[in-house]
């Protein structure tokens, strides 16, 4: 019993089980009773499967408020809504890989839940990386803040460039040194097919498996955004953890509703790009100005707030009037 009790990377290991839990409970109802079936998802069924995760990730940020104070739970909530906004990016670039890839609205969803999967062990790895870092160079904060004003500026003045899904490296080289099938299987990654020349049953990729291979690697291009900015708001290994995989958690519930209509948040980027910026200087505006002292977290999360509210609103008022595109 003393074990669950012991500080792990500054939490006691019974916050880090207790969160563990919500995740698994979470996906396997998700998979498991809600969705055992493959079939396709309507845009109203997404927007209440997505207000149930935001409700939960909202009540497990008043729990952090209550067991690790206002500071954290200020903190979470900071880091949630940022990575929810930037996940709006990561459903366009995903649209088009599922478009791409011509797979099947019905076997989306249950691609989308393995990259989910695989996103909250990679997501975890790059997090551990960034804590160690900090702890050793401190100073590495700096850098941040520097990383994160320099890609706020250039997302600010740079247009979006759609990715080059047939020529990603990746792709070639699977498709070069393994078998992959030029149909769907339905759900399945792997099949077994008869080899052209010897007639033998063989063991063969799916499209869908390559198109899960890349949503992978289109996570790990935006963890490069999320994961500096995160640290930039709280160093709280626990805190920026379970505020990323909250937000990731939810975006496959709300990419059915959003992938309909993501081209109506073309204004958001400016207001993520603000955000950015902001979550940059504020480091240098605390040690700098403020003498070392820490940035009020309730300011943060005001001015992030503020920043993503403005920049949907004022992109559905841009917008108002264009019908929703389905793929």
């Amino acid at each position: 019993m003393e074990f669950i009790y012991a500080d792990w990377l500054g939490t006691p290991v019974w916050f880090w089980l207790a969160f563990i839990a919500v995740v698994l409970v979470l996906t396997v109802f998700d998979l498991g009773v809600l969705h055992r079936d493959d079939r396709e998802m309507g845009i109203a069924e997404s927007l209440k499967l997505s207000a149930f995760y935001i409700a939960i990730a909202l009540a497990f940020g008043v729990w952090v408020w209550i067991e690790k104070g206002a500071g954290a739970g200020t903190e979470y909530l900071t880091g949630y809504f940022l990575e929810k906004a930037l996940s709006i990016d990561n459903v366009f670039v995903i649209s088009m890989i599922f478009g791409f890839f011509a797979v099947p609205a019905k076997y989306q969803y249950r691609a989308l839940l393995w990259g989910i999967v695989a996103v909250i062990v990679l997501r975890g790895v790059m997090i551990a990386g960034g804590a160690a870092l900090l702890a050793e160079a401190g100073w590495v904060l700096y850098l941040f803040a520097a990383f994160l004003i320099v890609t706020g500026v250039r997302m600010f003045f740079t247009g979006d460039h759609d990715p080059d899904i047939g020529n990603n490296p990746v792709v070639r080289w699977i498709s070069g040194h393994m078998r992959v099938t030029k149909e769907h299987h339905g759900e399945r990654f792997f099949v077994r097919v008869p080899d052209e020349k010897t007639g033998m049953m063989v063991r063969a990729a799916t499209p869908l498996f390559l198109a899960l291979v890349v949503i992978n690697i289109a996570d790990l291009v935006f963890a490069v955004d999320s994961v500096p900015a995160i640290f930039a708001i709280t160093t709280d290994t626990f805190v920026v953890y379970t505020s990323n995989i909250m937000a990731i958690l939810g975006l496959r519930a709300l990419y059915f509703a959003l992938a309909a209509m993501v081209h109506r948040f073309e204004y958001l980027k400016y207001a993520l790009a603000a955000v950015l910026v902001f979550i940059g200087a504020k480091i240098l505006i605390a040690d700098f100005l403020l003498g070392g002292a820490k940035f009020p977290p309730l300011a943060s999360l005001g001015v992030t707030v503020a920043l993503i509210g403005g920049g949907i609103v004022w992109s559905l008022w841009k917008t108002r009037g264009e019908a929703a595109r389905v793929s």
